[in-house]
């Protein structure tokens, strides 16, 4: 373990290429599994790693990229886990030479995690650790993890590999040429959440050339100090004499390499279509290069799924919404009891609406399964913002089924001084990759002077550290205390930010609206004592965001602090006759029942469509209008917003699973008479390829757009697909592919489907599929996404 990760300290490692290509041109068959040949044709794996090796790569990767226990499923050969991969990692081992690392793989599962998908993290945790104890037992020096499009399927993977190894950690994402992942995690976000979980080496291959893989590591670095990887393809496929080739040539993956060493990337290789002459290009290409890197200084991030928010250092202060809290509300106290979700996705709308960063959830009350419903809150805010979460629980239960639910790296609200909460809640933060809040009190109760509280912050920061947290995941909270009560101990709170800064150089934080408790004219006195703290150096403040008085002061003196440059926040807000944003208050009429279906499908409301699908009923509206004028002009405004990357595709999931509800009580009303369906379209996976994510998406969305669907689901050979064509008498063909050795079978079914005069629209899509081999193979159609299918679908249908 010591050795490569000293290693890539001292040098620049190279990795070695593509598996899957090289294992087909020695007889890997279409449709076989790949890792299988670890037990069968152990001696024709042996000789890609070889090849490499004699290459000139420094690490060698394991042929057990699909090894999971979902992945073998497909094969019959879930039961052969630990055999096919400790062998993966022993063959490896017996064509390493001398100083050459062993590298076991692991790929995602193709299944997505609740709410989108099926499997659970836990499962997900035990399915990867199965490959890890097998790697352990193998003798594996580091672990690299590819090509993931699930940030948090990553993170499970990642936890597993922490739980059941001590083994170095390379974690890499994949992303499309707008910089996104397939879910619309962007590079940043990435980064942020694989840092705090203590990935050795992050970065991203597959998808994109040594250019695009460039741009994704820039983006990368500005968030992180770790080292990083890049794994480009050779180039983006293309259909040449009827072969798929990737045109990137081993010169061309060497024309970064001063800039990638510059940005800190400590490992490159290669990806798809990439062999032993592009690795012997890179090794020669970094010899004699000065290979030096010094790591940037580690700063603060908090992420989602979507959006990163820097804390502490030189960034504005943080606005943390504390809305979604059951104090004093009645109204979502009994929501919590019901198990339901609108007070909650409509609060963290609108306060990160109108300015906040960061949202508190919270969902402590009495007679609440409160872990259940912490883990539920983290679904209905992530379905419906981007804002990173605040997890505000004093419930170590709760706290880690919400850890287990979150999408990237959040911040832990609380622990204190006090001994058992740092040794319950520390451990969790280190495990999960989450950020704490550190309240300056223990069991003397809170110091009444700032030295005191600057103490106490002192024993929290010693407690973090040695639980594996940096300084930079420590936020102290000086504790705001009612002026009413004790009015002399409001200057010590403000003494203190500045202490724990200037002493402890720690980030902090405040509940800011407590010190006017009990007094008239609150807003006036919050926003004061805000504007003190802000100058105090207050990194981040839970506040209502709705209460204009206080953002009033927050904007201002972001401006006076230097930390609003150019005043381009302030301008935005105040400049000319736009007014402040508030939040509606409901004055006027109510929207009519028509742009409430069209609101819940927006928003994704799973739990009160249904009722307003018995209202519109009620009001006399029939199926079809309900469907048409209501829940697809939603379902088209979530297209729109897809579009313009203001949405990403758990939201769309999320919105398509509202309208299957609703759908299913208009069916009902249906009586069995049959709905007009805009078309018939059948749609597999190409035989080879068992990855059907992207698929299934494009399915639920056909369907509740109109069409009638049949999904004959993955690895599924030309015949059947011809067959079904035939009997179902279909409009259109879809096909999709994610593995760049399956792309050949999508024009080896539209050439039987030609041959065999079936006249029917043909589609394609997938990670690895372009339009240029789309118009190659004499597709009609292709999308890059779920949405864009179902649009483009529509538009060739209705010709």
């Amino acid at each position: 373990m010591a050795d490569f990760l000293q290693a890539i300290k001292e040098q620049v490692l190279v990795l070695d290429g593509a598996m899957g290509t090289m294992l087909q041109e020695r007889g890997l068959q279409a449709g076989a599994s790949p890792e299988a040949m670890n037990l069968e044709a152990p001696a024709v794996v042996e000789g890609v790693h070889r090849a490499y090796a004699e290459a000139g790569a420094d690490i060698l990767v394991s042929n057990t990229f699909g090894g999971s226990r979902s992945k073998l499923a497909h094969y019959g050969l879930e039961g052969r886990v630990a055999e096919i991969n400790r062998a993966g990692v022993e063959i490896v081992r017996r064509a390493a030479g001398s100083g050459q690392f062993v590298a076991a793989s692991i790929g995602p599962t193709g299944r997505f995690l609740q709410p989108v998908g099926d499997a659970g993290f836990d499962e997900m945790v035990e399915i990867f650790g199965e490959q890890v104890q097998a790697f352990v037992a193998g003798g594996a020096d580091l672990i690299s993890m590819e090509t993931f499009l699930d940030v948090r399927e990553l993170r499970a993977a990642v936890i597993a590999c922490r739980e059941f190894s001590k083994l170095p950690i390379i974690a890499q994402m994949t992303f499309d040429d707008a910089g996104r992942t397939v879910l619309g995690t962007p590079p940043e976000a990435a980064a942020v959440t694989l840092d705090a979980l203590g990935a050795d080496v992050i970065g991203s291959n597959c998808g994109l050339g040594i250019d695009g893989i460039y741009a994704i590591l820039e983006k990368m670095r500005t968030v992180t100090s770790r080292p990083l990887i890049a794994q480009a393809n050779a180039g983006l496929p293309q259909l040449v004499d009827g072969q798929t080739v990737f045109p990137g040539t081993p010169e061309e993956m060497t024309a970064y390499h001063d800039r990638l060493i510059a940005l800190g990337a400590r490992v490159i290789g290669g990806c798809c279509g990439t062999t032993p002459a592009h690795i012997r290009a890179i090794r020669d290409a970094l010899d004699g290069r000065n290979q030096r890197w010094t790591p940037p200084k580690r700063r603060g991030f908090l992420s989602s799924r979507s959006a990163v928010v820097e804390i502490g250092g030189a960034a504005p202060c943080a606005i943390i919404g504390e809305r979604i809290n059951p104090t004093g509300k009645k109204a979502y106290s009994a929501e919590l009891r019901e198990g339901k979700t609108a007070y909650i996705r409509r609060e963290a709308q609108e306060q990160t609406r109108v300015g906040a960063a960061l949202l508190d959830v919270n969902c402590g009350t009495p007679g609440v399964d409160e872990p259940a419903a912490l883990e539920r809150a983290v679904y209905a805010v992530s379905g419906v913002s981007s804002a990173p979460l605040v997890l505000d629980s004093s419930d170590p239960a709760a706290l880690e089924r919400a850890l287990k639910a979150v999408d990237g790296k959040v911040l832990i609200n609380s622990v204190s001084g006090e001994e058992k909460s740092r040794r319950v809640i520390l451990p969790l933060a280190r495990k999960y990759g989450a950020a704490v809040i550190g309240l300056a009190l223990d069991e003397s109760g809170i110091p009444e002077t700032a030295e005191g509280r600057t103490r106490v912050a002192g024993k929290i920061l010693e407690a973090a550290l040695a639980a594996g947290l940096p300084k930079e995941d420590v936020v102290i909270d000086c504790l705001t205390l009612t002026v009413s009560a004790e009015q002399k101990r409001a200057m010590e709170t403000i003494r203190a930010l500045r202490a724990v800064r200037d002493e402890l150089g720690l980030a902090t934080v405040l509940g800011v609206s407590n010190i006017s408790f009990g007094l008239p004219n609150r807003p006036v006195l919050s926003a004061t004592f805000f504007a003190m703290a802000l100058e105090a150096g207050l990194a981040a403040a839970i506040v209502n965001p709705k209460e204009e008085r206080m953002m009033d002061a927050f904007r201002a003196a972001m401006v006076l602090l230097g930390k609003d440059e150019r005043a381009e926040e302030f301008i935005a807000v105040y400049g000319g006759a736009q007014a402040v944003p508030t939040v509606p208050k409901g004055e006027g009429p109510e929207p009519a029942i028509r742009e409430l279906l069209g609101f819940a499908v927006i928003e994704g409301d799973k739990d009160g469509i249904v009722a307003l699908v018995e209202r519109a009923l009620g009001e006399g509206l029939s199926p079809l209008q309900i469907s048409n004028e209501g829940l697809l002009s939603g379902l088209e405004e979530v297209g729109r917003r897809f579009g313009r990357n203001q949405i990403f595709l758990p939201q769309v999931m999320l919105s398509a699973e509202t309208m299957q509800a609703a759908f299913a009580r208009l069916k009902q009303e249906l009586r069995g008479d049959a709905a007009q369906s805009l078309g018939k379209i059948l749609m597999a996976t190409v035989e080879g390829d068992i990855h059907d994510i992207g698929k299934n998406i494009v399915c639920t969305l056909l369907e509740n757009h109109g069409f009638e669907v049949i999904d004959l689901g993955k690895n599924v050979p030309a015949a059947r697909i011809l067959d079904a064509a035939q009997k179902h008498q279909v409009d259109a063909v879809g096909l999709s592919a994610l593995m760049t050795t399956t792309l050949q079978q999508m024009e080896v079914v539209l050439g039987q489907l030609r041959a065999a005069g079936i006249k029917v629209f043909t589609m394609v899509g997938g990670a690895v599929v372009t339009q240029d081999y789309a118009d190659a193979i004499g597709a009609d159609l292709y999308a890059a996404d779920a949405l864009e299918a179902v649009a483009k679908v529509k538009a060739l249908l209705a010709r």
